[in-house]
């Protein structure tokens, strides 16, 4: 598998390619084929005044079936925001394996994706099998009231939660807005 590795704020260096192709590169383990798209790998120094510098790895990696595996880590140091990311890519890999076994059986096309686990046995098994579970541990029903996305924003915040979703009165369709890890607000439309 190929990556594309970008940086944002920060020199990439040689040893960073390095150690990204050498931890990366195991995933290839996962895939009967490692998948031909290229991955991308943005790498970003992030200057706040409460904690200094703070470093963030994000990873994307597209794969066949419409399947988008992505994820990212902040912490203080690159090499550790990496290793991270790894774990983060493995149990979502994991997760996608079990889901595919359990209801694509019948599709070849995305049935070899994946290594079988017990034909390799460098690949360890998930410890935490509650992970893969997708399981619905509580169903709330309510009424959308029909309001614009700033007093959504209001509404969200009243009731301490890190999104909200609601009706928007000027496009009449079904709308979530979200805090941002920057606290800057998000909004979700339908198309």
């Amino acid at each position: 598998m190929n990556f594309t590795i970008r940086g944002q704020h920060i020199e990439v260096t040689d040893a960073l390619k390095e150690y990204i192709d050498k931890k990366l590169g195991r995933l290839d383990r996962y895939f009967d084929t490692p998948p031909e798209s290229e991955g991308l790998v943005t790498l970003n120094v992030l200057r706040t005044a409460q904690k200094g510098n703070t470093n963030k790895v994000e990873v994307t990696i597209p794969l066949p079936g419409n399947v988008i595996l992505r994820a990212e880590d902040r912490s203080d140091d690159m090499y550790t925001s990496i290793d991270s990311v790894l774990s983060k890519l493995e149990r979502q890999i994991r997760k996608h394996k079990t889901k595919l076994n359990r209801r694509i059986r019948q599709d070849e096309s995305l049935k070899g994706l994946f290594v079988d686990e017990g034909a390799n046995a460098s690949v360890s098994p998930s410890t935490d099998e509650e992970e893969d579970e997708l399981q619905v541990v509580r169903n709330k029903r309510f009424l959308l009231k029909p309001m614009d996305v700033e007093e959504a924003i209001l509404q969200m915040n009243m009731i301490g939660h890190n999104f909200f979703v609601f009706s928007n009165i000027e496009s009449e369709t079904v709308n979530v807005v979200y805090r941002r890890n920057d606290g800057k607000y998000g909004l979700i439309e339908q198309e």
